[in-house]
């Protein structure tokens, strides 16, 4: 069984830059994919970056690609850094955590952390 805790996010104003993280424990990290989704109020939970199991082969969406960078450690953490940050943005960013996929679909993600809140102010 796998364990993620995510951490931070903030309040933060447009233009600015968050580096979050997801520290993984009870599991063989490397061997699992990992990833980034976020949902804003009333919106569905939404793909934002994964990188692969071994290959550390990386995806992101639309909306963040060339903002977001996704990174992972030999160790047991997995990064997501976003810069020039949008009001958009704003939404409970969660990690993520596969044994084998490592897409865009959010229910195929076996193991989930609890969330960290991002706000971006105009």
């Amino acid at each position: 069984q796998v364990q993620l805790v995510e951490s931070g996010g903030g309040l933060v104003q447009a233009g600015d830059s968050l580096r979050l993280s997801c520290v993984a424990s009870g599991g063989t990290f490397v061997s699992y994919a990992m990833a980034w989704f976020r949902q804003a109020p009333g919106k569905e939970r939404e793909f934002v970056a994964a990188v692969s199991r071994f290959a550390g082969n990386t995806a992101y969406a639309d909306s963040v690609k060339g903002r977001a960078t996704i990174s992972r450690d030999n160790a047991n953490t997995v990064n997501l850094q976003m810069n020039t940050l949008k009001p958009e943005d704003t939404a409970v960013y969660y990690c993520a955590a596969d044994p084998i996929y490592s897409g865009r679909s959010y229910p195929s993600y076996d193991y989930w952390g609890r969330g960290t809140q991002v706000t971006v102010s105009s």
